[in-house]
């Protein structure tokens, strides 16, 4: 996520996203030139009321995006409908996605597309619903999201252009969640000269130049959201996008960044220090549960031993050694061993696509755990049927002819 950076007056610094920075011109050249980039979207966030009928509604994120904003937040897949094109971007056309808190709230049951919903008295098109995502990580409702094209946002329902400031600076709050009327409402003294057409103050003086630190002479946005090829990658992308900015800022190597990268790094860290611990656990519970079917196989093997004990005498007086007896037990408990594991692994295949398409959640097969499933079915059976062929091995084999 990159941010602009943080104006500052008389020492007092107003946050990250107070300076306009970033332009959509910045989002175009970092997907142009980041080879370690894989989707860019500028974004420009507005927040007011939602309009249908005689329902309304103030989401949580009202987003002006570009189409590629789905690949970066993993949104590819719509519940219905279709996305807005990047033809649709350039035009400023009036349509939008929706998630599944404003289908519930606003239309009852009833489908949203093609239906007209007004944004800050603009009449948008829903052309598509965006598929269910719940809380993440820190209990935001991820469905309730408006995204439209970034274009119709800032120019339609926030009102800007390319002489005014963006939403979060304008808003005073530094986040970017003010409304739209926070970016054309400005204080004046024009009129405190009753029917004169004369500005007391035409030229802004150099205290007003001071407390403005960069008038805005470009199309802004709020933010600029990338999606690294890779996880692997993303401190490589980091270092790109760095350079890009500062090129296209035009910034001097001694000048700082007027802009702030953040990263996923410290969730990330969280969830993969989560997944070793729960891959930690189910790897004792596997281990646990081959051990018992272990002991199982161990005990199935010794039953058979003794129940064979006059065709294991048989064998040995005819001419078997006691290196064919062990052979013959060891592959009995290896196929025993092979025919579990196969079962287990179809077993939970079957279960891996009921849960795709009940839940809806995917899935796919991984060849090299099959491989070591039924690799470690083998050791087990080599293991825990050992003993056995070898107490069958060393059977005498008049004795083993006398046993009843």
């Amino acid at each position: 996520m990159v941010q602009s950076g943080a104006a500052s007056t008389g020492g007092i610094s107003f946050g990250s996203g107070t300076v306009m920075t970033l332009t959509p011109q910045d989002a175009e050249q970092i997907k142009k030139q980041c080879s370690a980039v894989s989707a860019v979207s500028p974004v420009v966030r507005v927040r007011t009321q939602v309009v249908y009928g005689s329902h309304n509604w103030v989401p949580m994120q009202i987003y002006g995006v570009t189409p590629d904003y789905l690949k970066v937040r993993d949104w590819d897949e719509l519940a219905e409908g279709d996305t807005f094109t990047d033809r649709d971007v350039l035009g400023g056309n009036k349509v939008c996605l929706i998630g599944q808190t404003l289908v519930r709230e606003l239309f009852q049951g009833e489908s949203p597309i093609g239906q007209d919903i007004r944004v800050q008295n603009v009449s948008l098109r829903v052309v598509g619903v965006l598929s269910r995502k719940g809380a993440n990580m820190m209990g935001m409702d991820q469905d309730d999201t408006l995204l439209a094209p970034w274009t119709t946002i800032k120019y339609r329902v926030a009102g800007s252009n390319a002489s005014q400031v963006n939403q979060s600076a304008a808003a005073g709050s530094g986040s970017g969640s003010g409304t739209a009327s926070g970016s054309t409402q400005v204080n004046t003294l024009n009129t405190q000269y009753p029917g004169s057409t004369w500005a007391p103050y035409t030229t802004p003086s150099t205290t007003q130049q001071a407390d403005t630190p960069q008038p805005v002479r470009f199309t802004n946005v709020d933010q600029i959201q990338i999606k690294a090829a890779s996880p692997d990658e993303t401190a490589s992308a980091i270092k790109e996008i760095k350079k890009i900015l500062r090129e296209q800022h035009h910034l001097r190597p001694d000048q700082e960044d007027d802009f702030n990268i953040r990263d996923m790094a410290e969730i990330t860290k969280a969830m993969t220090a989560q997944s070793s611990t729960m891959g930690g656990l189910l790897l004792i519970v596997a281990m646990i549960s081959l051990v018992v079917g272990g002991v199982g196989i161990m005990n199935i093997m010794l039953v058979s031993v003794t129940e064979r004990t006059r065709e294991i005498g048989l064998r040995m007086a005819v001419g078997a050694r006691a290196g064919n007896i062990l052979r013959q037990f060891l592959i009995e408990a290896v196929v025993l061993c092979l025919f579990g594991g196969t079962l287990g692994i179809t077993i939970g295949r079957l279960i891996s696509i009921a849960v795709r398409y009940i839940q809806r959640w995917p899935t796919e097969i991984s060849i090299p755990a099959i491989v070591a499933a039924l690799l470690v079915a083998m050791t087990v059976g080599v293991v825990f049927g050992f003993y056995p062929a070898w107490k069958a091995s060393r059977l005498d084999p008049i004795e083993a002819l006398r046993y009843e």
